[in-house]
């Protein structure tokens, strides 16, 4: 049900900060302002989707466009170009740290604030729903003295929580950390951090020239967007530095590939890259409401080929008071792959697609939707959840869907890796019995000698 505000009594200053309040209680992460021909809609989104919220009448829509713009210092005059503010201010006794885009559309002005929460950042690595294997690779890749790390996924799938995570965890007084960011989303005692400006010629390429003459040990480049900065932060790594970044792409092997397609030499890349994070975020269940369901035979054919599982009973959204539609905030599903030597060699041999797809896969890495699938039984998160992140439009009762069967096509890879493993273990384990089957009996005869 849509919120209504009596703009006769209520001053437009005051809409507004109920608007902003009110959002952040909701647990929204950002609000929208979307102009229509008869009024201004109102629309906030809770765990990754948007709800509307309230409709402003044009007869004000103005007014509160202007305050908007005028707290966030933007350009009140200019309603052409888009611009960008922020704002931070104490409403209600709420912190609010808020990012603003304007955006000029065929019906008006467009604006949307973007709220930033930093709880899950502060709260440490270990918060953040990692697996425990998962968790020790983290922590293996960023204890290392030198190489690049790379966080990877699409806008809003909590790549910035995880890298200034990390950040917190590396930042101590013996070291010398620099940040160049475009934002700066967080400000951290104890961290140099850059604002970017392409305007003036400040871009994350030219910062890093500079900041690499500033003895850093550790340096973060907010994202990787050009070739350019791609090529200087695998040097810099190189170089005896730890770099860690972002870049927008789904997995480890799209991460690497599209470092290649950045004319990254792949002699440099397979010497330096030491980790890649990919993460996707899928709402969480209620845990007031939640409740268990038995499993289809399709889930359970799904849940056989991923995880290798007899799975017979799932937990499903109810909905209730204390959620939205019986999810109540997001976790992260990750895929945390560790370079090893095969994969650097592989990549220095220039193999190709298909065998590197292989080596992967086939290293000790769990795929994205092994780690899911496996929260889905913890009943973190729902089985149609994880299937939404891979985009299944059309799965294999409808024809195949590409993104499943390669998401399948992968964790048979890491599960037929783990099985040559085990039968590995399992023969050196036979031939050390066997060894000292050998000993027991020369040692019985040496006895009888």
């Amino acid at each position: 049900m849509l919120k209504t505000f009596d703009y006769q009594k209520i001053p437009i200053v005051d809409v507004v900060n109920e608007i902003l309040v009110d959002a952040s209680k909701r647990g929204a992460s950002d609000i929208h302002f979307d102009p229509y021909e008869e009024y201004l809609l109102v629309r906030i989104r809770i765990d990754g989707e948007l709800v509307d919220y309230t409709e402003v009448p044009n007869t004000v829509r103005d007014y509160l466009v202007t305050r908007i713009k005028t707290i966030s210092r933007m350009n009140i005059t200019e309603s052409r170009l888009p611009q960008d503010g922020a704002i931070k201010a104490t409403l209600q006794d709420i912190d609010l740290d808020l990012r603003v885009s304007s955006l000029p559309v065929s019906t008006g002005e467009k604006i949307v604030i973007r709220i930033l929460d930093y709880s899950m950042s502060l709260a440490g690595i270990e918060e953040l729903g990692f697996s425990e294997s998962n968790y020790k690779k983290i922590l293996e890749m960023i204890n290392v003295p030198n190489g690049i790390i790379l966080v990877t996924g699409a806008t809003g799938s909590g790549k910035s929580t995880t890298v200034y995570s990390i950040l917190q965890y590396l930042n101590r007084s013996t070291t010398n950390i620099i940040t160049v960011e475009d934002p700066i989303e967080m400000d951290i005692a104890g961290i140099n951090q850059v604002q970017a400006n392409s305007k003036i010629g400040l871009t994350f390429a030219t910062a890093l020239r500079s900041i690499l003459r500033q003895d850093p040990n550790i340096i973060m480049i907010g994202e990787i967007r050009d070739t350019e900065t791609a090529k200087i932060a695998v040097r810099a790594s190189i170089t005896g530095h730890l770099v860690l970044s972002t870049i927008h792409t789904n997995n480890s092997l799209n991460t690497i590939e599209r470092l290649i397609d950045m004319d990254v030499q792949k002699y440099l890349l397979a010497s330096a890259l030491e980790g890649v994070v990919s993460q996707k975020l899928a709402r969480k269940l209620c845990p007031h409401c939640k409740v268990k369901r038995q499993t289809s035979e399709y889930e359970k054919t799904i849940f056989k080929t991923v995880l290798n599982q007899e799975v017979n009973e799932i937990w499903t959204a109810e909905g209730c008071e204390e959620c939205h539609d019986g999810y109540k905030g997001r976790i992260a599903i990750h895929e945390v792959l560790l370079i090893n030597q095969e994969i650097r060699d592989a990549l220095s041999n220039n193999v190709s697609k298909e065998k590197l797809r292989e080596l992967v896969y086939r290293s000790d890495v769990t795929t994205m939707l092994q780690d899911g699938f496996e929260k889905v039984i913890q009943g973190l998160t729902t089985f149609e959840e994880i299937l939404k992140l891979i985009e299944l439009e059309d799965d294999e009762r409808h024809g195949g869907n590409s993104d499943l069967k390669e998401a399948i096509a992968e964790t048979k890879e890491a599960l037929a890796a783990k099985e040559q493993i085990e039968i590995q273990e399992d023969k050196n384990e036979t031939t050390g019995q066997r060894e000292h089957h050998v000993i027991d009996n020369l040692e019985i005869e040496n006895l009888d000698i």
